[in-house]
């Protein structure tokens, strides 16, 4: 393996962000804070607890979900976009290094940008309400495992995306809508029974839970079942990104 190029990939990915550190760290954790102080306040003074749990409490894992989410495919997708963009791409595939190790460059960047905002998140909002994480073993699995795999979904939108408007597109149009729908702010037990079963075909909802479930061993749904739906994702997004390189899919023409 090609430890070096793996290297420089990572490191000058990891260089943009401190180099665009207001936009990359400071500008997430500022509109979290607002989510916590906006439906902390309005939200709380009317949903004292939900399971237990008081509002404040319940929806830091759903934030910090949010932020992950959007962060690793915005971190991944601009990251391969930029050099076909600039036309670099070219370079980096006629280099002694394989797709893997391009790949694990880039990726790797990307969720290790996700994870230290997400941790910076979870210490934000200890200064608004008191947290207790009951299993945070499993509090890291679940942000390292969704990090890795919408950064490698955010990767193919970057492949895929042939201009900056479709580069914005899944997330705003598609992931968002969903992280909102997927139980960030709310229990999906309070929904109507009908919506609820609507609410179970969004693949969010299992992550949020999951990752909620390792706060305060609460979930809308069984973890095996998250854990299980969010490897089944990570092997979709692995698959297609073989097929990419394989095919050469919007990266040789």
């Amino acid at each position: 393996m090609n430890h070096h190029a793996i290297r420089a990939i990572y490191l000058f990915e990891m260089a943009r962000t401190w180099r665009t550190l207001l936009q990359s760290i400071v500008s997430p954790v500022v509109s979290t804070s607002l989510y916590f102080v906006v439906f902390g306040a309005a939200i709380g003074s009317r949903i004292t607890e939900v399971e237990g749990v008081s509002y404040g409490t319940f929806i830091v894992p759903g934030l910090i979900m949010l932020s992950v989410l959007t962060q690793s495919i915005a971190n991944a997708s601009f990251g391969i976009y930029f050099p076909k963009f600039s036309g670099t791409i070219y370079e980096i595939l006629s280099a002694p290094i394989s797709y893997f190790e391009i790949v694990l460059g880039y990726v790797g960047a990307a969720a290790t940008k996700s994870i230290i905002l997400g941790l910076i998140i979870l210490a934000t909002a200890g200064l608004f309400v008191p947290l207790h994480i009951q299993h945070p073993i499993w509090m890291l699995t679940f942000l390292v495992l969704t990090a890795v795999t919408f950064s490698l979904f955010g990767f193919i939108i970057g492949i895929w995306a042939d201009g900056f408007e479709k580069l914005q597109m899944i997330p705003m149009l598609v992931v968002t809508p969903l992280t909102f729908l997927g139980g960030s702010f709310y229990s999906i037990d309070m929904l109507p029974p009908t919506w609820r079963t609507v609410a179970l075909l969004n693949p969010v909802v299992y992550l949020i839970s999951g990752f909620r479930w390792s706060f305060y061993e609460i979930a809308d749904v069984n973890v095996s079942v998250s854990i299980c739906m969010t490897l089944a994702f990570l092997a979709i997004c692995m698959v297609t990104i073989w097929w990419i390189f394989r095919t050469g899919y919007r990266l040789r023409n």
